[in-house]
């Protein structure tokens, strides 16, 4: 359910819904699994910071080694960030245009993540709503917290869940979230359920519509953050940005069922 900002505090804080799940509850193993995933990524010395990241959201066994491509970079930059804007899609609550939580902190089994006043600004300016509804259940977003607490300690987040949205609604709720330097990550998988090489196929049309700053390429059924991740490209195509792969994988690099993969993709915008 949605709450006004103000509320009582103990109902400030949001608890993961996919913990143990999708990654480890523990916090010793997960706090492990994070730093090694991130080990394995060989990130450039002069490799600059990008402006934003498109990064996967499925359980760590899948794609974690993908998202590593990311908070590898983010690591090695640690101490330039101090605000991420992360977008993802609302799976399990339906939505329509961009949706804040009301909450003031993030938990994980690492501890806590301070929420952005930006979350409270975009909710008061009406470039989204305030609802914790579609947050409650969703991984998308939370995912991402553990590696950023490993990655980027002292960073805070905007949390946006973003539904059935125009890529013209994210850009400008994106403009307004990143004002002031934050960082921008959208969460989002490829195709899903298709054997593996007719997703490589389908993943690498979306790939290249990525790279090539043309959102209304990317169709419906190429990604489930469609959405976030038209608006995130659109935005980048507006600022003048590019794009660069970092990886692109299945399920099926993990050990997954080849028969009935999911796509994970890592990209900078810089």
């Amino acid at each position: 359910m949605s709450r006004r900002f103000g509320a009582p505090a103990e109902s400030s804080v949001r608890h993961p819904a996919v913990a143990g799940s999708f990654y480890p509850a523990d916090p010793a193993t997960l706090a492990s699994t994070v730093d090694e995933l991130m080990s394995t990524v060989d990130v450039p010395s002069d490799e600059p910071l990008a402006a934003a990241y498109v990064v996967p959201h499925a359980g760590y066994r899948f794609s974690g080694p993908t998202a590593a491509h990311v908070y590898a970079r983010l690591a090695r930059h640690a101490e330039r960030i101090s605000r991420v804007v992360l977008l993802g899609p609302a799976h399990r609550v339906p939505l329509k245009g961009c949706a804040v939580p009301t909450t003031d902190r993030w938990l994980t089994p690492l501890g806590e993540v301070a929420v952005d006043p930006a979350a409270r600004t975009l909710a008061a300016d009406g470039h989204a709503v305030a609802d914790d509804a579609p947050h409650a259940p969703e991984h998308s977003l939370e995912v991402q917290l553990p590696f950023l607490q490993r990655a980027v300690p002292h960073a805070t987040v905007t949390p946006v869940v973003v539904g059935v949205s125009t890529s013209d609604d994210v850009v400008v709720t994106l403009a307004a979230a990143v004002a002031g330097g934050a960082l921008v990550l959208c969460s989002t998988d490829l195709s899903h359920y298709l054997p593996d090489d007719q997703a490589r196929r389908q993943d690498a049309r979306t790939a290249k519509a990525i790279l090539d700053l043309e959102p209304d390429r990317i169709g419906v059924r190429d990604a489930c953050g469609v959405f976030a991740l038209r608006g995130t490209v659109e935005w980048a195509r507006r600022a003048g940005l590019r794009v660069r792969r970092l990886a692109l994988t299945t399920s099926a690099d993990s050990g997954g069922d080849p028969g009935r993969v999911v796509g994970y993709p890592a990209f900078a915008l810089a």
